[in-house]
């Protein structure tokens, strides 16, 4: 089952609270793209998208849009002062060269390592991998939105990942409709819950090994 609206609203809010003032940091389709929404206008922040914009603001008010200023996934977007425009070339080149200090991206499966895989399911056709691969190993911090299980309620947190990687030991900090995880050697520590979750629900659903912060918080 897909996320409502109001848990995307949710995860996209708290992702939001891990970016610092002067950051660049890259969005990826989905959930990510709620973020702007959320960041507070005393911090500056230029969010980067691989179409060519270092600048992207919040969702414009419906009836404003702009056809021909869109995120990476296409849809209407704004810009904020002194945001800049390039080529498709020139995006990707600013993430290989490792000016990008924060990638925050869908996951299909994230190991207890840190490895990611997000890009395909095998036999299932898809439109290729898009930036991911470049932005998993050359972002300073690598951040996963995602539901916490499978449609079919399968744990997408593994010991394991199971589907191709995008990269290995790349993931720093993981946030679900249920909890949130921060990546350090060979487990996922758990330091918030989303209510109404518990600890043993996660530990139901989570197949990672899981060990609990001594300040584990819920988040209302």
């Amino acid at each position: 089952m897909g996320l409502g609206i109001d848990m995307r609203h949710r995860i996209a809010k708290r992702a939001a609270a891990e970016i610092k003032n002067g950051m660049i940091v890259n969005l990826g389709i989905g959930i990510p793209s709620l973020i702007p929404n959320y960041v507070p206008s005393t911090v500056h922040v230029m969010f980067h998208a691989e179409n060519g914009i270092l600048g992207l603001g919040s969702s414009p008010p419906l009836g404003e849009e702009d056809e021909n200023v869109c995120n990476a996934a296409g849809y209407p977007t704004t810009t904020v002062q002194g945001a800049s425009y390039c080529d498709s070339a020139t995006a990707f080149a600013m993430i290989r060269k490792g000016y990008v200090d924060m990638t925050i991206l869908g996951a299909l499966e994230v190991s207890e390592k840190g490895d990611l895989a997000n890009w395909i399911v095998p036999g299932k056709r898809v439109p290729g991998m898009g930036g991911a691969m470049e932005l998993a190993q050359k972002a300073k911090k690598v951040i996963v939105l995602m539901n916490h299980t499978s449609k079919t309620g399968e744990p997408k947190l593994v010991k394991t990942c199971s589907l191709p990687l995008t990269a290995s030991g790349c993931v720093g900090l993981v946030i679900t409709d249920r909890a949130v995880f921060k990546v350090e050697k060979d487990a996922l520590l758990l330091t918030e819950l989303m209510s109404p979750y518990t600890v043993e629900d996660i530990l139901s659903s989570t197949e990672a090994t899981v060990r609990l912060s001594d300040q584990l918080i819920t988040i209302p």
